[in-house]
């Protein structure tokens, strides 16, 4: 081979090889993108306190199980913390 084929030859392989790690990485950076935006979940709000005046339950069946320090919570106004 001459000196012009062997230019030649060097510049197709070096400009396949440039096309094909350029393509590689847009396709490999596509799908890479695609996974992800379909993995992931979205974000679930954070939790708020509740809303409104606390009501404790006074029926009968209910306050012959509490404890007095349940008892004074609910008398209070607070939500029970003990059992």
């Amino acid at each position: 081979m001459d000196g012009v084929r062997k230019v030649i030859l060097g510049a197709a392989i070096a400009g396949s090889m440039l096309v094909g790690g350029v393509g590689g990485a847009v396709l490999y950076g596509a799908t890479t993108l695609t996974a992800s935006a379909a993995t992931n979940p979205t974000p679930t709000p954070a939790a708020t306190a509740p809303s409104g005046k606390f009501v404790p339950n006074e029926t009968a069946a209910h306050e012959a199980t509490e404890s007095a320090a349940r008892e004074a919570q609910e008398n209070a106004g607070q939500v029970p913390t003990v059992p």
